[in-house]
């Protein structure tokens, strides 16, 4: 299932992607991937992983970072019903995203912030 995608970083995958419970057509995965890739690349500050099937992420940027963080989260959710995605704006700006996943689907939370964490350590 794991499969590598050109233009990836050497050793990402499309994992969480390319579970078989995804409805997304095979031809749209890797341009999902990219949407999650530009958020976590232009706007994630902080990941805490509270156990294998939950995770919050701390995202900062523009007044339209919540409704980008929704949009994207509701079009994963409509794919992968497994994702349960939390998002709460604090301030303008700070966007809060809980991702929980049931445990059967661990996995695939694990390569989402594979990438997550990726892109967290490429921004520093």
């Amino acid at each position: 299932m794991d499969q590598d995608t050109s233009g990836d970083a050497p050793g990402t995958r499309l994992a969480w992607a390319d579970v078989e419970a995804c409805t997304l057509p095979t031809a749209d995965r890797p341009l999902r991937v990219a949407e999650f890739d530009d958020l976590f690349t232009t706007s994630l500050r902080s990941i805490d992983q509270s156990s294998d099937t939950h995770a919050h992420l701390v995202l900062t940027g523009d007044h339209e970072l919540a409704h980008r963080a929704r949009r994207l989260s509701e079009a994963e959710t409509a794919c992968c019903s497994f994702f349960t995605f939390t998002i709460s704006e604090p301030q303008p700006g700070h966007v809060s995203l809980d991702i929980d996943v049931p445990p059967a689907h661990a996995d695939v939370l694990t390569a989402l912030l594979d990438r997550a964490r990726a892109a967290l350590a490429a921004a520093s």
